[in-house]
């Protein structure tokens, strides 16, 4: 198939993509970033880490109110639970038969941000599993492993092994997304596991690995978590981006601090890359010569997983230069400082 990534390329529209995995924190901050999904993106599935986290149904109502206010119209925030040891079964399926939910989130305890309050053991959750998949909802998980033993590089693959593995075999109607991954091992798990298994990906992911950490000194704003890999992994894993497969769409995993927090002496995990995401996504598609293959991974494969319809509407990019700010407000971009090809009309 001859490639679209020519320079004769000038203008690209697509259907107005999601956001699979977008965090959006709240008040102040949630106010400054939420117009940045909501300018690229018609809905965003919003992460529930907050302090404290989104448990039941009314505060998830009560978060998605605050999403819409600071979004502005025109933008669909999808609320996600936060799953505990103690989560309650039926509280989740009512809110997901209402509406109010659209799945939940695993975190294993101490993965992350905000992840405290997370899983400890699967083994406490099965009555939750059980009713997620009876129900056909959607269970994100962060996958890693916090066993301290294990190598921070490793513990995705790790994670894979030691929990998803045996829990897909214990539950395997199970819809789950495999969220951030940034392995060779989870790109092929993934591609090699049934149709209730797909992953998201993350910009950062495609275009960075792990030599960009430390490039010129320490750089707090790539830091991540999962933490950026080897190259050998970047590469596996843009290339089932491009792959055009409906396992793999689009999760920013966008996820502002300010800049304080990044460079502190324990600097937070999280890149914001809201404000370009479609402009970097596209920067790596066009690398691979995979421009026709964009719209599915941003716009039909995250929603077709999750039983959603299409959206209406359409999002044009053209081939002009957009210089990315140092700062924004008192966050940095991803790219900052950085020159990309393509603009969003």
């Amino acid at each position: 198939m001859e490639s679209q990534a020519t320079a004769t390329v000038s203008e690209l529209t697509i259907r107005r993509p999601d956001d699979w995995h977008v965090h959006l924190r709240d008040g102040a901050m949630l106010a400054a970033v939420a117009p940045y999904t909501a300018r690229q993106f018609a809905r965003a599935n919003v992460m529930p880490n907050l302090s404290p986290p989104i448990t039941t149904v009314a505060a998830a109502m009560a978060y998605r109110e605050r999403i819409a206010a600071a979004a502005g119209p025109g933008f669909e925030p999808l609320m996600t639970c936060y799953l505990a040891d103690d989560a309650d079964a039926g509280e989740i399926v009512r809110g997901y038969e209402q509406g109010v939910f659209t799945a939940c989130k695993l975190y294993p305890a101490h993965a992350t941000t905000n992840s405290a309050h997370g899983v400890t053991d699967v083994a406490a959750i099965r009555p939750v599993l059980a009713a997620m998949e009876a129900a056909g909802m959607v269970l994100c998980v962060h996958g890693e492993v916090t066993d301290p033993t294990v190598d921070i590089f490793d513990r995705e693959a790790v994670f894979i092994e030691r929990v998803l593995t045996p829990l897909l075999r214990d539950f395997p109607a199970l819809k789950v997304v495999l969220e951030h991954i940034t392995t060779a091992d989870a790109a092929a798990f993934v591609t090699g596991a049934g149709p209730n298994v797909a992953a998201t990906i993350t910009p950062q992911h495609l275009h960075l690995n792990r030599n960009a950490l430390f490039a010129g000194g320490l750089r707090p704003h790539v830091y991540c978590l999962p933490v950026l890999k080897r190259e050998r992994h970047r590469l596996a894993v843009r290339a089932a981006a491009v792959s055009g497969s409906g396992k793999f769409f689009l999760g920013t995993d966008s996820a502002p601090h300010r800049v304080g927090d990044k460079e502190s002496s324990c600097g937070c995990a999280g890149v914001w890359n809201a404000p370009f995401a479609l402009e970097s996504y596209l920067a790596a598609f066009e690398e691979e010569g995979a421009l026709d293959r964009f719209e599915g991974f941003a716009s039909e494969h995250g929603a077709r997983f999750y039983g959603l319809p299409l959206n209406e509407g359409t999002v044009t990019l053209v081939r002009e230069g957009v210089a990315v700010p140092g700062v924004i407000g008192d966050v940095v971009p991803f790219h900052a400082g950085e020159m990309l090809g393509w603009r969003v009309v």
